[in-house]
């Protein structure tokens, strides 16, 4: 019985692991055309992309402002504002 209930205990704390997350892909972003720095809360990786340890959802200006609840962080980036302030 301990040995099941082990082995469901790690299935389950495993299973983040195997779901595939949109999350992911907003911890690395590509620099966008005509902009060599990061946005905020990125860091320059020194070639292509920008990295975050932490998961914002960001996406490009494309030239025109930030909708409603979307932030201008820099670097043509919007960022999705959480909690209504940041």
């Amino acid at each position: 019985m301990k040995q099941a209930s082990l082995v469901l205990a790690t299935a389950l704390l495993s299973l983040p692991a195997w779901i595939p997350s949109a999350a992911l892909a907003q911890k690395r972003i590509p620099k966008l055309p005509g902009y060599d720095e990061c946005p905020l809360g990125y860091v320059n990786d020194l070639k292509q992309h920008c990295n975050s340890p932490i998961y914002y959802e960001m996406k490009p200006t494309n030239g025109k402002p930030c909708e409603s609840g979307w932030m201008n962080v820099g670097a043509g980036y919007c960022k999705k504002k959480t909690l209504g302030i940041f």
